[in-house]
């Protein structure tokens, strides 16, 4: 079990969150989401440790960015 943080940049409601939340949830092996909307964090528990290429690129098609 695996688990990394990441902090995505725009997210403004409840559906920015959600669309986060369903784009890395897609990722191959994740198993938990969370995302805190406040602060942008977001916490992915998964199987084995992810790409951070694969985290970001499902962040961009929710339509946000990783901070860098």
């Amino acid at each position: 079990m695996s688990t990394q943080t990441v902090t995505v940049t725009g997210m403004t409601c409840g559906h920015c969150a959600s669309s986060v939340r369903e784009e890395v949830g897609s990722i191959p092996g994740v198993t938990t989401v969370d995302v805190d909307l406040a602060t942008g964090l977001v916490t992915i528990a998964s199987d084995t440790e992810l790409d951070e290429g694969a985290i970001a690129e499902a962040v961009a098609e929710a339509g946000y960015q990783v901070a860098s």
